[in-house]
């Protein structure tokens, strides 16, 4: 699974710090503390979100801890509230749901506050600082609420202020701003690899409290690099500049512009499902695999965590095996546009769910335990789909946007997120009451419909989508 940094949610023009004396892989030196840094706070994210769904199903909701962690019945009681009455497993996964999805929610709030008052860098410090606390105070059972808020907050001050700096190294139409942010993803991607057989290993292995520990480290030496790193960055923007920025007088939409708006945010629902196989690795797969899946090797029990490291890994060759497949297809006919791109993708991914029914049609013919290799064959599937689902909607947005609503709909863009992670722990808490046959089955179908209303929407609205004559060019 991909990914991608969260723009902030309104864009200021930033002054450029160009290309400096000295140079980062033929870019600005400053995209170097970024990627590094970058690294850090995904391998503190990551290495958290592995053992999260673990620590509450296996340990932390069980009857006999659940009454020291401060709050809890209050939120069990909002939750139950709304799904029914919910097993440990099935309010860990609602909890996790909650959790995954608000990451993609509170960045919008963390632009505004970069953009409007504190300027990005002391927003992004602030939100190390917040993130460091949150996996710190996961070391105490009674602080696991405090200790996700300050997760929140941090990854929402942190994320998009971040992303919108490596843009800021560049002036307008510098063509070394894509593969900037390709730079920057592949230390993401290197981070999602690295943190769960760090993190998983100690949380699983030592105790949860030492894996937890290990990712508030993470994000400290993140901290010190970013600061260590700061004179190379682009200057602040004053405030009073963003904020006669934001109110400058914008151009008119026109009725085809709204149409084109509301055809965006009417997306989101066929979004949400396109993701539900792919977030669902992170929530009901480790906890189904656990049960099921014999990760004995050579004598060594394998942590469950491990398999998010092989996906992360299968995640980057999928990714770079999509950007040149596509490459190459442009060389001999037209390239498919982005509505058609993400049919296929939800398609493709759709067959990743499915072909986990055979593997629990196997479990429930014989009561045996399967092979890892399921693993392998469920995240190859799964990438190569979502490889053109994720990072293809956010050209289709950042593309059809306005520039003066480019940021607002790129965090409208990712509300998908929220509302898909919100579902998939809503979804994930059916293990405990489907055969395996047909949990998976049901996500195969949602991603399917998904792939299928993108059709619909390619055949009806697709005109309306397609690039206009300015951005033909421009291309």
């Amino acid at each position: 699974m991909s990914s991608i940094p969260v723009p902030s949610s309104t864009a200021a023009a930033v002054p450029s710090a160009g290309p400096a004396g000295r140079s980062f892989l033929g870019h600005p030196v400053g995209l170097g503390w970024l990627a590094f840094c970058e690294f850090w706070e995904r391998f503190s994210y990551y290495g958290m979100q592995a053992l999260l769904v673990l620590y509450l199903s296996n340990h932390l909701f069980l009857p006999e801890h659940a009454g020291s962690v401060a709050g809890l019945q209050t939120l069990r009681g909002w939750i139950e509230g709304v799904t029914g009455p919910r097993s440990p497993q099935q309010l860990a996964s609602v909890v996790f749901g909650l959790y995954a999805g608000l990451v993609y929610l509170t960045p919008i709030f963390g632009g505004l506050l970069a953009d409007r008052w504190l300027g990005r860098t002391r927003t992004v410090v602030i939100g190390a600082s917040l993130m460091a606390a949150g996996h710190f105070l996961m070391a105490f059972e009674a602080a696991l609420l405090p200790a996700l808020g300050c997760l929140l907050l941090g990854v929402g001050c942190f994320k998009g202020n971040i992303a919108a700096q490596v843009g800021d190294l560049y002036v307008p139409g510098d063509q070394r701003r894509a593969s900037a942010f390709q730079i920057f993803m592949l230390a993401v991607q290197v981070a999602v690899i690295a943190s769960p057989i760090v993190c998983g290993t100690l949380g699983e292995k030592i105790g949860w409290h030492w894996g937890f520990g290990a990712a508030g480290v993470g994000m400290l030496i993140g901290l010190l690099i970013y600061l260590a790193g700061r004179k190379h960055l682009p200057p602040e923007l004053p405030r009073g500049q963003a904020a006669r920025a934001a109110t400058a007088p914008a151009e008119r939409l026109g009725r085809e512009g709204w149409a084109r708006l509301l055809l965006l945010v009417g997306l989101l629902p066929l979004l949400m499902l396109s993701i539900v196989g792919n977030q669902q690795f992170n929530n009901a797969y480790p906890l189904w695999s656990q049960k099921h899946m014999d990760l004995l090797l050579w004598g060594f029990q394998v942590p469950v965590s491990w398999l998010q490291a092989v996906d992360a890994a299968v995640s980057l060759g999928t990714m770079l095996a999509s950007i040149a497949f596509w490459r190459w297809w442009a060389t001999k006919r037209r390239e498919p546009d982005e509505l058609s791109k993400m049919a296929l993708g939800s398609l493709i991914a759709a067959c990743a769910p499915a072909l986990l029914i055979l593997a629990a049609q196997q479990i429930e013919s014989n009561g045996a335990k399967i092979s890892p290799l399921w693993t392998l064959g469920y995240t190859l599937i799964n990438n190569l789909g979502f490889a053109n689902i994720l990072p293809v909607g956010l050209a289709l947005y950042s593309r059809v946007s306005p520039v003066r609503l480019q940021g607002v709909l790129i965090g409208v863009y990712y509300l998908h997120l929220f509302f898909g992670n919100s579902f998939v722990g809503w979804l994930a808490g059916l293990l405990d009451e489907m055969p395996g046959t047909q949990f998976w089955a049901l996500h195969a179908v949602l991603v399917a419909s998904a792939g299928v209303g993108l059709i619909v929407v390619k055949l009806v609205f697709g005109k309306l989508l397609a690039p206009q004559p300015t951005q033909a060019v421009a291309s």
